[in-house]
């Protein structure tokens, strides 16, 4: 089993490296990424304009773009499985639960009192008031979820959902409050979150998206063993040693942590922590040694793939991503609820 699950490890990182090639090569432009290369080789003698232009295209757009969406989707994706591992169901989501929602209400609230009630934040935040806020928001939802889901140290399941529905849906109305009052050119920026795109990508963002969810990568495999042992319970987990209420804490932080920037920097786009996780628990097995690492490579490749759809299908135009993600999201959830309805899950 393990000698299988490092072949799919290996295999992912090529398919991670394909994908990454595939989404700096595609788009509406005519950039060509050889061309492109063969200047870079010849020192730039040689292509002239068209040189200057692909250099343009692929390095200060599609470059930073396919950055963002790879940590990005392996951010959503590992933090699904994280709290899957927590909460001991496969249906618990980031997005499911009200935390990407609870991320957004955050990031449009940065967008909307900016200038005037949190002026003093953005002159000191600068360019990080929106990202710190996502981060804020989304951590705000998991620990008041994690609060009313828990009790006397399990946590139910179907409260689990419900609160998250509740939670989620005050987060949506909250960011309603926040559209009613914006401004003209404010509403522009909010229109991104609610349906979720990487189009806004620079080299800013993806660095800074890459500073908060790359360290979370590395930290997180730390986490598997009481992840795992989270799967026999938590009274079960704490006989054998595991910090059940230290692996709690760092779990919730971690997971808002990725989610608040990746809803922060790319909308909300659902279902990915859903279907990544699950796709693999089926493929590898469950050992969360495996599955966060593979997670985060198929989020990545998930999230990229969604993206070049999303540049070809309607060229010139672009198809937000969140749309995408839904159309492919919503009936694998379903698939899961008949399963769990059969008594696999729940």
């Amino acid at each position: 089993m393990r000698s299988r699950q490092r072949i799919g490890l290996v295999a992912l990182v090529a398919v991670t490296l394909a994908a990454v090639i595939a989404s700096i090569g595609a788009g509406a432009s005519s950039a060509s990424l050889p061309r492109f290369l063969a200047g870079l080789i010849s020192g730039g003698a040689q292509g002239g304009v068209e040189a200057l232009r692909d250099r343009i295209v692929i390095v200060d757009i599609r470059l930073p773009r396919a950055l963002l969406g790879l940590m990005a989707g392996a951010g959503l994706a590992v933090s699904g499985a994280v709290m899957q591992g927590l909460f001991r169901n496969p249906l618990a989501d980031p997005g499911v639960v009200g935390v990407s929602a609870g991320a957004s209400f955050g990031a449009v609230g940065s967008i909307v009192l900016g200038p005037t009630l949190l002026a003093p934040l953005a002159y000191v935040l600068g360019p990080f008031l929106l990202p710190v806020a996502a981060f804020v928001g989304g951590l705000a939802v998991t620990i008041l979820l994690y609060a009313i889901a828990s009790r006397d140290g399990e946590t139910q399941v179907a409260t689990l959902l419900i609160a998250g529905i509740a939670i989620g849906a005050l987060a949506m109305a909250g960011t309603g409050l926040f559209v009613y009052m914006a401004e003209d050119l404010q509403l522009r920026d909010i229109s991104f979150w609610n349906l979720g795109s990487l189009a806004g990508a620079t080299w800013d963002k993806a660095l800074i998206a890459t500073a908060v969810i790359a360290p979370c990568l590395v930290v997180l495999p730390f986490l598997a063993r009481g992840l795992n042992a989270f799967t026999l319970g938590e009274a079960a987990a704490m006989h054998m040693g595991v910090p059940v209420e230290r692996l709690k804490k760092a779990s919730i932080f971690l997971v808002a942590a990725m989610t608040g920037v990746a809803v922060a920097f790319c909308g909300v786009i659902g279902f990915v922590g859903i279907i990544v996780p699950h796709i693999l628990r089926l493929a590898v097995g469950p050992d969360h040694r495996f599955l966060l690492p593979a997670s985060a490579l198929l989020g990545g490749v998930l999230l990229i793939a969604a993206d070049i759809v999303s540049r070809v299908i309607v060229a010139p135009a672009e198809l937000p991503i969140g749309i995408l993600t839904a159309i492919m999201g919503a009936p694998f959830f379903l698939w899961i609820l008949f399963r769990g309805r059969r008594g696999q899950i729940l």
